[in-house]
C-alpha cells in the first residue's frame, strides 16, 4: 500500500464533498434491483469516473468462456504464462468456486494473434483456505487474491501448435513482483491473505455470519469458543480480543433473545446485525472503531424484494446488439441435448417426441433417441457414431444430462462433424446468484426422482443416494448464474430452447424444505472438502448422509401436494417445448450470431415505489410506542422489515403493458404519504398515498399500501383485501399524522 501511494499519490481537491455519494452504497444498491449488471454500474457510477472511466471492462455481458479453456490447452511460451496455466489447472481440477470470465479485445491479422482479457474472481472464502494447502505442498505456486485479470494473447501459426503469450508488460511485471515477493513459505501467503481482510469485515461476516449455526446449535460456549479460535488464527491482540469478546456476547444475548431455535440463516443476517452493531457504535468512540460503523443505517443488507405473487414469468425487455441471422435448414440435421439435473423430465420429452414429433418429421426427416442410462461404455462416442450411420437431416435426442463446457464442446464437435445444428433445452429456472438451478427447481426435481420405480440408471426411490446425486449434479452447474448459463449455450449453438417446469403463479418454497436444502447442500461441501467425489456411502460423513437422505424423503414426501400443485402440467411443458423446435427447424428463430450481445431483465412481476426500510420502520416504532394495540400487537409477532415498496402495476392483476410503461421511468422519485395502519390476526399493512408529480405516476390498485407483515401461510397479495377486512369486522385500522417518504419507481 505504501508504494502504490508512493507511485500514485492522493490528489489533494478543495471540492472533494461534492465528490462523495450523496447516497449511501446500501441505497443505492437498493434502488437498482432490476439486474446485477444495474446494481453494479450504479455503484460504480456513485463513486464516480476514477473508480470506473470504462464500463467495458466490468460486468459479464460480453465475455466468452470457451476462451479460457483454449488458454488451458495451449502451449506457455514463457515461465509466467506457464505458472499462471497452473494456478487455473489447479482452481479448476478441486472445483474451487472462482469464476474465469474472459473479454474478446481483438485479433491481430499482421501478427496473427488473439488477443483476450481474463478475470479471476473467487466466490468463496473457503477457497483460499483450500489453496493455502495446496500452497503448503507446492511453495512454487502463484498467491491467490479475491480478484485480479491479465491480459492474454493466443498466437496461431503454421510452423508450432497454437501457443499463449500473456499478460501486458505493466500486468506482467506487477504481477511478477508480487510472485517473488511473496514466494516464500505458505504460512506469510496465508498471513497475507488474512491481512488483507477489514477488521470489521472479519466481524461481520467470520464472527458473526460464519458462528450462527454454532450458536444456534451447539450454545454460546462453543460459540465462544469458535470465534476465540478465530482471533488467535488472526493473531488478535490482547486487548482487542478482549474488546470483541465483549461485544459479541452481547450480540449472542440479542440474537438468541430474539429468535427462539433457529436463527437468521446466512442471507438475512445483517438486517439483524447492522441495527444492533449501530446501537453499539453509539455508545462509545472505542465501540465505533471497533466495529467500523459510518453512519445511521439505509437499507438492510438483505436486499430481496418482497414477492407479492411468486411467479417464474417475466417481462422480458430484450436488445439485440449485434446481427441475427437466418439459417437454412435444408440438408442441416438437429442434436438436441440437455444441460440439466436428473428428474427435470428429459427422458419423457424424448419418449414423448419419439412418439408425437409433429411437424419435426416433415420433409421426410427422421428421429431418433438414446438414453444414457442403457449405454454401456462411453455416450458421446457412441452418439457420433450413431449419427455418422443416418441421413444427415435426422433429428437425434441425446438422452443425457449434459451439464459443462466440456460436453458442449463434444456437441458441438458432433454437430460439426454430422452436417447438424446444436440445440439445448434447459429446464426454465430463474437461477440464483451462483447457479443457474433456483432451490425450487432442485426441490422438484428431488422429488420426482424419489417417486420413480424401476428406474433403468437405477436412480429412484430405491437409491439410497438420491439426494446426493443430484445435489452432485445441481455442484456441477455452480460459478454461473442464469444470465451467464444461457448466454454461454446460446453463444455456443445459438440456440436455446426453455422447458417449463414451474407454474409461474405459485406459493413460496415451504421453509422445511428450503431447511432440508440447505442441511444437504452444506453437508455436500463439507463431503467434498474432506473427500472429493467419494460416494457419500463411504468416508467420515457416511452416517450423515444417511440421517440426511431420509431426512429429506420425509420431508418432500410430507409435500406432495405442494409439488403436485407448483408443477407444470407435463402436457403444457412438451407441447412448449416441441413448438420451440419446430420454429427453428422452420428457420422462424433466427440464430444468435457469434459475438452477439443480448440484455434481458428477468423475473420482472410488478412496477414500484421502493422506499427506504430504515424510515418505514421508525414509523413502524413510533407507532407502536404511542399506540398500546399496535404495541401489543407487535409483542406476538416477529416482524422484520426487509424491504418496503408501493405496488404500481402487477402483470397478472394489470398486464403486462401496464407494468411495461413504468420501463422508462426506473429512477424517477415520488414522494409517498402514509396515512394509516391496518391490521388483521394474519397480516398488517401501511395505507399509502402518491402525491401529485410531473410524471403523473399513480398505482393501479384500488388500495396503495405497504405490506409490512403477513403470518405463515399468507400471501402478501391477501393483504389488498385488509379494506374490506376492516368493514366485515376483521380487521382494525389506526390513522396517524402523515409521514412522507421519498419512493423510487423500479421493476421487480
Amino acid at each position: 500500500m505504501k508504494k502504490v501511494l508512493q507511485d500514485y499519490p492522493l490528489q489533494v481537491c478543495m471540492d472533494s464533498e461534492k465528490y462523495l455519494p450523496q447516497k449511501g452504497l446500501r441505497e443505492i444498491y437498493a434502488q437498482h434491483m432490476a439486474s446485477e449488471e444495474e446494481q453494479v454500474k450504479a455503484l460504480l457510477n456513485a463513486v464516480g469516473s476514477d473508480m470506473c472511466s470504462d464500463w467495458s471492462d466490468w460486468g459479464l455481458e460480453g465475455t466468452n468462456n470457451s476462451l479460457l479453456y483454449k488458454f488451458l490447452k495451449a502451449t506457455p511460451l514463457d515461465l509466467m504464462t506457464k505458472k499462471f496455466q497452473e494456478m487455473l489447472n489447479l482452481l479448476l481440477n478441486r472445483n474451487m468456486k472462482v469464476r474465469y470470465p474472459c473479454r474478446y479485445k481483438g485479433f491481430d491479422a499482421k501478427e496473427r494473434k488473439t488477443h483476450f482479457r481474463m478475470t479471476v474472481h473467487v466466490l468463496d472464502d473457503y477457497v483460499f483456505r483450500k489453496y493455502q494447502i495446496e500452497m503448503k505442498r507446492n511453495p512454487d505456486l502463484w498467491p491467490l487474491y479475491r480478484g485480479f485479470f491479465v491480459d492474454v494473447y493466443i498466437m496461431h501459426g503454421d510452423r508450432r501448435p497454437e501457443s499463449v503469450v500473456s499478460l501486458t508488460d505493466r500486468i506482467s511485471e506487477s504481477l511478477q513482483i508480487s510472485h517473488e515477493r511473496d514466494n516464500g513459505s505458505a504460512d506469510e501467503v496465508e498471513n497475507l491473505m488474512v491481512k488483507l481482510k477489514f477488521l470489521p469485515y472479519k466481524i461481520r461476516t467470520f464472527l458473526i455470519r460464519n458462528g450462527l449455526s454454532t450458536l444456534f446449535d451447539n450454545g454460546f460456549p462453543a460459540y465462544r469458543k469458535y470465534y476465540l479460535k478465530q482471533m488467535g488464527i488472526w493473531k488478535t491482540s490482547f486487548e482487542k480480543q478482549q474488546q470483541l469478546d465483549w461485544l459479541l456476547t452481547e450480540w449472542a444475548q440479542y440474537i438468541t433473545s430474539k429468535y427462539r431455535g433457529r436463527g437468521p440463516n446466512n442471507h438475512t443476517y445483517l438486517s439483524e446485525a447492522e441495527p444492533f452493531l449501530e446501537q453499539f457504535a453509539k455508545r462509545s468512540t472505542q465501540n465505533k472503531r471497533l466495529v467500523g460503523y459510518t453512519g445511521s443505517v439505509t437499507a438492510t443488507e438483505s436486499l430481496k424484494e418482497e414477492v407479492i405473487e411468486s411467479s417464474a414469468l417475466s417481462v422480458q425487455e430484450s436488445l439485440t446488439v449485434a446481427k441475427q441471422e437466418k439459417i437454412d435448414m435444408k440438408g442441416k440435421g438437429m442434436v438436441i441435448f440437455f444441460p440439466a439435473i436428473p428428474g427435470c423430465g428429459k427422458s419423457a420429452v424424448c419418449k414423448e417426441l419419439l412418439n408425437d414429433p409433429g411437424e419435426l418429421v416433415a420433409n421426410g426427416r427422421s428421429i431418433h433417441s438414446l438414453m444414457g442410462d442403457l449405454v454401456k461404455g462411453k455416450y458421446w462416442p457412441l452418439l457420433a457414431k450413431e449419427r455418422q450411420k443416418r441421413p444427415k437431416e435426422t433429428i437425434t435426442l441425446a438422452d443425457k444430462n449434459a451439464p459443462n463446457v466440456e460436453v458442449w464442446d463434444t456437441v458441438r464437435d458432433i454437430c460439426n462433424d454430422t452436417s447438424a445444428i446444436g440445440v439445448p433445452v434447459v429446464p426454465d429456472s430463474p437461477g440464483t446468484e451462483l447457479n443457474p438451478f433456483a432451490l425450487d427447481a432442485l426441490a422438484l426435481f428431488m422429488y420426482r426422482v424419489i417417486q420413480r420405480q424401476n428406474h433403468p440408471g437405477n436412480l429412484d426411490k430405491e437409491s439410497p443416494n438420491a439426494g446426493y446425486v443430484l445435489l452432485m449434479f445441481y455442484n456441477l452447474y455452480s460459478r454461473k448464474n442464469r444470465k451467464e448459463f444461457e448466454g454461454a449455450l446460446r453463444q455456443q449453438f445459438g440456440f436455446l430452447v426453455k422447458l417449463p417446469i414451474l407454474k409461474p403463479e405459485r406459493p413460496p418454497l415451504p421453509s422445511a424444505i428450503q431447511d432440508v436444502l440447505s442441511e444437504g447442500l452444506d453437508l455436500f461441501g463439507s463431503h467434498s472438502r474432506k473427500h472429493g467425489k467419494l460416494d457419500s456411502s463411504k468416508g467420515s460423513l457416511s452416517q450423515k448422509w444417511s440421517i440426511w437422505e431420509k431426512n429429506l424423503r420425509q420431508v418432500l414426501n410430507r409435500n406432495a401436494v405442494y409439488f403436485n400443485d407448483i408443477q407444470t402440467p407435463f402436457k403444457e411443458a412438451f407441447e412448449s417445448v416441441r413448438q420451440q423446435l419446430i420454429a427453428i427447424l422452420k428457420g422462424e428463430v433466427p440464430i444468435n450470431s457469434a459475438g452477439e450481445e443480448v440484455r434481458s431483465f428477468n423475473n420482472i412481476t410488478y412496477a414500484a415505489l421502493t422506499l427506504p426500510v430504515n424510515e418505514v420502520t421508525q414509523t413502524l416504532q413510533h407507532l407502536a410506542a404511542t399506540n398500546i394495540d399496535i404495541e401489543n400487537y407487535f409483542c406476538d409477532r416477529m416482524v422484520i422489515l426487509n424491504s418496503a415498496h408501493v405496488t404500481l402495476a402487477h402483470k397478472h392483476a394489470h398486464g403486462v403493458a401496464a407494468v411495461a410503461k413504468f420501463g422508462d421511468l426506473r429512477g424517477v422519485e415520488v414522494p409517498v404519504m402514509l396515512t394509516a395502519f391496518l391490521f388483521s390476526a394474519k397480516l398488517c399493512a401501511l395505507e399509502a398515498r402518491i402525491m401529485e408529480n410531473e410524471k403523473g405516476i399513480y398505482s393501479r390498485n384500488p388500495w396503495p399500501h405497504v405490506t409490512v407483515w403477513t403470518a405463515k401461510g399468507t400471501r402478501p397479495k391477501e393483504s389488498n383485501f385488509l379494506p374490506q377486512m376492516l368493514q366485515s369486522g376483521h380487521a382494525w385500522r389506526v390513522d396517524f399524522a402523515p409521514v412522507v417518504l421519498s419512493g423510487v419507481v423500479e421493476l421487480l
